[in-house]
Formats: structure tokens, sequence, C-alpha cells
């Protein structure tokens, strides 16, 4: 079986604007959600399948790099961090990010770089959450390939609450 490498970047503008009745009731039922996300969090597991080769979010890293990867999320300032611990072939990563979760459970956010911005920076990622609990998360990355959309699941478990 071949192996096809598959960078994932998938670039998005974020822009959302509220207006209605609905969009309010809904906007309370995402915060409530986005609300769960507070705290630390490991991925466990990165499944897709395997007939590819995976590195997603321009890191240059396999995807089982990020097995066992730190992730700190922050909702009252929208704000996180991930971290790559590195070793054999993964590079070691420290990663800012500015993140939302939207009422449609989209999980959107963007790499932060250094002297720039967060609202300068346009591009980021959008995954769906999965399985959502107060100590369990799945993101589900979806991306077109060659007529195909291959399914990427990221699978967290919460390690701590955010340390104030």
């Amino acid at each position: 079986m071949k192996k096809v490498l598959l960078t994932l970047a998938l670039g998005s503008l974020f822009a959302v604007s509220c207006s209605s009745v609905k969009k309010a009731e809904s906007a309370q039922t995402s915060r409530a959600e986005f609300l769960k996300m507070k705290g630390d969090w490991e991925i466990t597991s990165v499944n897709y399948d395997k007939g590819y080769q995976i590195k997603p979010f321009d890191e240059g890293a396999d995807a089982q790099c990020f097995v066992g990867s730190h992730w700190r999320l922050i909702p009252n300032n929208y704000s996180g961090a991930y971290t790559i611990k590195g070793g054999g072939n993964c590079p070691t990563v420290t990663q800012p990010i500015k993140f939302e979760v939207t009422r449609d459970n989209e999980f959107k956010f963007k790499k932060l770089i250094a002297d720039t911005k967060a609202k300068n920076v346009t591009a980021g990622y959008i995954l769906q959450i999965e399985k959502q609990d107060s100590d369990n998360f799945t993101l589900v990355q979806s991306v077109p390939f060659e007529g195909n959309i291959i399914k990427v699941y990221y699978n967290f478990v919460r390690t701590g609450m955010e340390q104030k």
C-alpha cells in the first residue's frame, strides 16, 4: 500500500456576527460547551486511515507525534497552547493559540505568531467536536484528498483544571 503524505493546513477566515435573539440563545448553549473545555488536556490517540502519512497543523511532525501532547485551553480569554514533547522523530513544539467553539460544535483555532497580533492572523483550522463530556472529547478534522474525505480523530482526556 502506498503512503500518501498529507499536510493538514486548512486555512479559513474567522468572522462572527450575532444580531438576533435566536443567535443569542444558541450562543449561550455554545458558551456552556465552550466552558467545558477549560483546563489541561492530553491527546491519548490520533486515528486515521494508515494508508496516509498525516502531518497536522503545519508542524512538519507526524500525527503520532501529537499523541501525549499537552493542550491548555483557557475559554475566558479564548487562548491556549499545545506542546509536543519531542523525542524520536518528533520535534519539541510549544504553540500558543486562540480558539473558539461555535454553536455548530466546531472547534476553530489559529496559531499565534510572534510579533503579530491575533486579530491579524486570518488562517486557522476547523475541527468538529464529537463525544464531549467533562473529561473527554474528540476533535475530527475532515480533509479532502483526491475526491475522498480523510478523517483524522484526535482523542483528548482531561489531565487537570486550569491553574490560576
